[in-house]
């Protein structure tokens, strides 16, 4: 007997995701024995760092497997609070400090906490895939401003200015940015900040996930460093699991309001409650450990992005702007939109664009308009270096083949 599923109004809000179709192709490559190169998932290939997995191993044998206070225990706060001081210049108490199931769960609260229906969200394009749909999920409109090549990938104080209206509640910010890798200069933050401070009812959510991945010299700075005077409505957002190489351990944290991190966890409270107990000890061990492994691994990110940036700037149809931080790139395709394939398709998209490097280079990528902006594609680097040389060799034939 058939039941019918009564879903939510809400779900005819969000988006199904631009990439299924690749994915379910690319799995169905592999089944038929394809050898398929994966460049499109956003995680480091370097292990946790030993100190952090030894902490994580002392907890469990001290017993630290409870139940912990909902948004973080005091240790992890305090070295959050010690970490935002010491690496960023800003001020936080523990009572400003959030700490949740990964960085998507600390932005997703935030935006339960504060959207009403209708209220909107400024998101600059390229954009994280999440951003749109969580804001939409709480209620929200995403108001999303293409951030062409010509301005670097980014938003500019007029930009801003065009977009605010008295419905506006947050301006999201990522630098450096996935998808494009760009970075905010501490000048270029200062004149959105310029505009904001014209502007008391938005509030200013930024991402800083990739803060310790950098290259050539490039300074990261956070808005609220920049501007303290709006560090009272900024929610600074981070987390371990791309410099740590934690992804799987799933800790993100914040800094911000009192009041706005209070209603963070009457939130988590009613979902998740807290974070792992033991993902919280390694959490610690890393924000209080040593860094110096970060320069070892970016100088290995900085030469994959270089064999990877040379690679596609020499083939016709491509060109790449080089990126300030992150592990991606987002190279333009539009010399290849209205090529032929050999079998005689045209490619009349960067999802096409996707699919033919799929199926022809046997090569994973993600199409730019998953994040808002056409005709790029997204790659990682953060892969072994024998298979980026493949990959970008695989893709240099195939796009040999158009016409």
């Amino acid at each position: 007997m058939s039941q019918s599923v009564h879903l939510a109004a809400r779900m005819s809000a969000v988006q199904p995701s631009p990439t299924i179709a690749i994915t379910r192709l690319a799995n169905e490559l592999r089944r038929q024995g394809r050898d398929i190169i994966g460049l499109s998932q956003g995680e480091p290939d370097f292990d946790t760092p030993d100190h952090v997995k030894a902490a994580a191993k002392a907890a469990i044998d001290a017993g630290q497997t409870k139940y912990t206070d909902v948004d973080g225990t005091p240790e992890l706060k305090r070295a959050i609070v010690e970490k935002f001081q010491r690496e960023n210049g800003l001020t936080y108490t523990p009572a400003q400090i959030s700490v949740g199931t990964g960085g998507k769960q600390v932005l997703y609260n935030a935006l339960c906490a504060t959207l009403d229906e209708g209220d909107e969200v400024i998101i600059p394009a390229p954009y994280w895939v999440s951003y749109p749909d969580m804001v939409r999920l709480a209620g929200g409109v995403p108001v999303t401003v293409a951030c062409g090549e010509d301005d670097g990938f980014k938003l500019t104080a007029a930009g801003l200015q065009a977009v605010i209206t008295p419905r506006t509640r947050w301006l999201v910010l990522n630098s450096p940015s996935n998808p494009t890798g760009a970075g905010y200069t501490a000048a270029e933050l200062r004149a959105l900040a310029d505009v904001l401070l014209q502007h008391p009812q938005v509030m200013i959510l930024t991402d800083d996930m990739y803060e310790h991945i950098r290259y050539d010299g490039w300074e990261f700075v956070t808005i609220g460093a920049v501007e303290p005077r709006l560090l009272d409505r900024t929610l600074t957002c981070n987390g371990v699991s791309k410099a740590y190489a934690m992804t799987g351990w799933r800790i993100g944290y914040a800094g911000g309001p009192e009041a706005l991190i209070r209603a963070m966890a009457t939130i988590q409270s009613q979902s998740t409650t807290n974070p792992s107990s033991v993902s919280q000890a390694a959490a610690v061990a890393a924000l209080t450990g040593p860094l110096e492994f970060l320069a070892e691994r970016n100088a290995v990110f900085q030469n994959r992005r270089d064999l990877c940036l040379t690679a596609f700037n020499s083939i016709d149809g491509l060109s790449c702007r080089t990126p300030d931080g992150a592990f991606y790139l987002f190279p333009s395709c539009a010399g290849m939109i209205g090529r032929r394939r050999p079998d005689g398709r045209v490619i009349g998209s960067d999802v096409d664009f996707a699919t033919f490097l799929l199926e022809d280079a046997g090569v994973a990528v993600v199409p730019g308009s998953a994040f808002g902006l056409a005709p790029y594609f997204r790659i990682s680097f953060a892969t072994a270096t024998e298979r980026l040389e493949t990959a970008c060799a695989r893709i240099a034939a195939a796009c040999a083949t158009l016409a």
